[in-house]
């Protein structure tokens, strides 16, 4: 076992803090203290160079409007040179408050009222939300599960592209499902997308969360052709677990679509930074990576943990491969129920809280996301409760055929 320098085991209380994850159970599902592992929301501290930076920004005492500072955006650079590969120009970066905003001023700036966005569900809930609140039309391209591996439909997204259609919207990694997206499928998408002359808005908030093996490859890093038609939307609040503080950016080689985003981001956002969101995110970039590495091995092991956890416990219950994010999917399709009665059963009798697949469109159906992103000990009362739900309903036998 590797050496390590973080402590990613230890319990740090969280209820009373206006956690989104741990103070809402009552208010969002009607139970009260369930053990949440729903949301994309890790339970880890951020590392201490992190901490380090906003301890000196916070000594400061003054907290007014706040720019971006070019070190900001270079150390954005390097670290994408650095772990992905991708030679960015500073003229490509825009900033904004986050990934969601930034999708939100994409639709509106790139795109016209009633055209159509193609997402491939089951895919992050918010897209079709944002599509559908700007006046925009949801067109979906499932994706689908062959065994246990999801893939592009590419005759299907063929078939859907018409005269109104102007945009794709891309998650990658992907969330919910666990995809890392290989060369050749990204290659073969590009070419779609051009070819149909569609803007690819590619959402890769999770492009540092790659388990072992895998690697992942920002799109518009593919070609030129890729990268003159692609919109690139990260942050490192994902990675480090800084969603409270925001920041992001929004990357577009082409000088006509960044004009575009950018009036729009101007017009709805203001040009301005949390005061301690820019250095957060530069120290991330700057000492991130050891932190980052441990972090990886940690989520796989605990992924592994699930994944042996079933077969013997839960036969009946199967746990998805996962590539990329940190949310494995469940698969509980064989227990016959509704996402709702799964649900029910889950935060009634186990006392744990996991998201409905449904929540994620077509092909969610039967599925629960699990977040893993937590000490060992949190995952093993978590696995526990899922059993002591499901058992007496059948999962403890094996599935039919």
């Amino acid at each position: 076992m590797m050496k390590t320098h973080y402590d990613f085991d230890r319990l740090i209380e969280r209820k009373g803090t206006s956690s989104l994850k741990w103070d809402t159970s009552a208010r969002l599902t009607g139970v009260d203290g369930l053990l949440p592992l729903w949301v994309a929301d890790m339970d880890f501290e951020a590392p201490p160079e992190i901490r380090e930076a906003l301890a000196g920004r916070l000594e400061h005492g003054v907290y007014g409007y706040t720019i971006e500072p070019e070190s900001y955006f270079q150390a954005a650079m390097d670290w994408i040179r650095r772990r992905h590969g991708w030679e960015v120009r500073r003229e490509w970066m825009l900033s904004s408050p986050g990934v969601i905003p930034s999708l939100s001023a994409s639709i509106l700036a790139l795109t016209e009222p009633g055209d159509g966005i193609i997402i491939q569900p089951p895919v992050y809930h918010l897209f079709a939300m944002r599509i559908n609140g700007n006046g925009r039309r949801v067109v979906e391209n499932p994706l689908v599960l062959s065994g246990t591996r999801w893939e592009i439909d590419f005759e299907g997204l063929e078939k859907i592209i018409d005269a109104r259609t102007r945009m794709m919207v891309l998650c990658s990694p992907h969330n919910p499902v666990g995809r890392v997206w290989r060369r050749q499928e990204l290659e073969r998408l590009v070419e779609v997308c051009a070819r149909r002359r569609l803007i690819l808005v590619s959402d890769e908030i999770h492009y540092d969360l790659v388990m072992p093996g895998f690697r992942h490859v920002p799109v518009a890093s593919l070609s030129p052709e890729a990268s003159r038609i692609t919109v690139t939307l990260l942050a490192a609040t994902k990675t480090f677990n800084l969603a409270g503080l925001g920041g992001s950016l929004a990357i577009a080689e082409d000088p006509e679509i960044r004009r575009r985003l950018d009036v729009v981001q101007h017009n709805l956002f203001g040009g301005l930074m949390n005061v301690f969101a820019a250095a957060a995110s530069e120290a991330a970039w700057r000492r991130g990576d050891r932190w980052l590495d441990e972090l990886l091995v940690y989520i796989q092991e605990n992924y592994r943990r699930a994944v042996s956890f079933f077969p013997e416990r839960l036969p009946a219950v199967r746990m998805l491969p996962l590539e990329g994010t940190y949310l494995p999917l469940l698969d509980m399709r064989s227990l016959g129920w509704t996402d709702k009665e799964l649900s029910e059963r889950l935060r009634s009798r186990g006392g744990v809280w996991l998201d409905e697949g449904q929540k994620f469109g077509r092909g969610g159906e039967g599925l629960q996301r699990l977040n893993v992103a937590c000490p060992g000990s949190i995952l093993n009362d978590a696995l526990e409760r899922v059993a002591r739900a499901l058992s007496s309903a059948g999962a403890s036998l094996p599935p039919a055929g």
